[in-house]
């Protein structure tokens, strides 16, 4: 591999800090003749006496005149998500119709602060993730006249106004209504209802929470086809054990004015048992699958399926979800006319089902060289969790964003990062953050 280094005339200045990992060769312009400085071609073996791993994935090209700066990386996404990551529809709807048209959003990689360009010259689908659509709605409109043809929603929609576990999302009447609209608007098949994550205390038990859901489901009727849950993950995040502990999850008896203080739902040694057993899995599955039984009486077929989860249910006709659902892209990109995105889909679907090495995919999931070619490999998307079902996609959020401030969400440091990074958002600018 080469390396195309730019040197002042006074020297080759040292490498202070290792380029992040993810770029690849070959995302760089050529250098300006004009520009006043040397080009020298160098082995990328000769920056290191013995290359690390890391080392062979460097930049294609350094700016090294002063502080070492690396050109963002460009992705080019035939399917661009928006976003696993914060609450675009809900807080950013002008800012995604900015980049939009612009054609283009930076991202930054949370891990190593790398910054991406992400193109949509190639996107064709965009999945929207929000638990209040509303704020986009309005603007749908205009994406569709700028060529947003295929589209859906995963419409989180949850009743835990007892416990303030969400303590900014509208009202559940309000964002009942909110989807109702959105599903008259774009038809029902286009928008996922999801109960997610399922978490218990002391006084919500598992029949508690299936009540719940069959409560919002009476509201729902006819105006979606798939419920999507999945089941808290507290075990593994101290972050989420501590907002349990600390932020809004509070009984609402004795929280009135001038009553007692209100009673934490959580403390440092229950706060594991807010994840749910698996004797509680089974008997919420089952009783949700009671549910669609008696939905499907009615004539309302309501799929089940599970999001990331290991939990095998298939024996009650719940499934694992592909929340980046290729499959249903495919069918609204027939219903759209979206040619591109029907050959695309049906090509690479296609080779999901071929055993490795019977035979090349002609189209890769990223068309341009700033993207690894899939190749024989399926669509999975290998950046999420191996129970993951999601197709290969590119999610254009970033964290400590969303002031929903959900006490179960992982992806934010805290508040007053959310706050700070809210303070520097710009409905003109590139990125979320500025």
């Amino acid at each position: 591999m080469r390396i195309a280094v730019k040197m002042p005339q006074a020297g080759f200045p040292r490498i202070t800090s290792k380029p992040p990992e993810l770029f690849r060769p070959g995302l760089a312009k050529p250098l300006s003749k004009s520009q006043n400085s040397a080009t020298v071609k160098v082995q990328a073996a000769s920056l290191l006496h013995r290359p690390s791993r890391r080392w062979r994935a460097m930049p294609a090209f350094f700016d090294l005149r002063g502080p070492m700066r690396v050109q963002p990386s460009e992705s080019h996404p035939v399917i661009v998500s928006a976003s696993r990551s914060t609450d675009i529809p809900a807080f950013y709807p002008q800012w995604f119709v900015n980049r939009w048209k612009a054609g283009y959003a930076m991202w930054t990689n949370p891990f190593d602060q790398s910054r991406m360009k992400v193109c949509f010259d190639q996107a064709k689908a965009v999945v929207f993730w929000t638990k209040d659509p509303a704020p986009l709605i309005p603007h749908l409109d205009e994406l569709e006249a700028l060529g947003l043809k295929t589209y859906y929603f995963q419409v989180t929609l949850n009743d835990y106004e007892k416990e303030s576990f969400e303590p900014n999302v509208p009202p559940l009447y309000e964002r009942i209504g909110t989807f109702k609209k959105l599903s008259g608007r774009i038809g029902r098949e286009r928008v996922i209802w999801r109960f997610d994550p399922l978490i218990m205390h002391e006084g919500l038990k598992a029949e508690d929470l299936v009540e719940r859901i069959f409560r919002i489901s009476k509201e729902l009727m006819g105006h979606t086809d798939k419920l999507v849950f999945s089941f808290a993950d507290v075990r593994n995040y101290r972050k989420v054990q501590g907002n349990l502990c600390r932020h809004g999850a509070y009984a609402q008896a004795g929280a009135a004015p001038g009553g007692d203080a209100p009673q934490a739902l959580f403390t440092k040694e229950n706060v594991l048992d807010a994840e749910i057993s698996a004797e509680n899995r089974l008997h919420i599955a089952q009783r949700l699958a009671d549910m669609r039984g008696f939905w499907s009486k009615k004539g309302w077929d309501l799929t089940l399926a599970t999001c990331a989860e290991d939990i095998d249910l298939r024996s009650l006709g719940i499934g694992h979800n592909s929340c980046i659902d290729g499959e249903l892209l495919l069918k609204l990109a027939k219903e759209d006319g979206n040619t591109i995105l029907v050959d695309f889909l049906q090509e690479n679907l296609r080779a999901k089902k071929q055993k490795k090495g019977s035979g090349p995919r002609s189209l890769p999931l990223y068309p341009c060289a700033t993207e690894t070619d899939a190749g024989n490999k399926n669509m999975k998307d290998k950046g999420q969790r191996p129970a993951c079902g999601c197709v290969e996609s590119k999610d254009i959020g970033m964290y400590s964003t969303c002031s929903h401030f959900c006490v179960y969400c992982y992806a934010n440091a805290s508040r007053e990062a959310v706050r700070r990074n809210q303070s520097r958002h710009s409905d003109g600018s590139e990125s979320l953050a500025g």
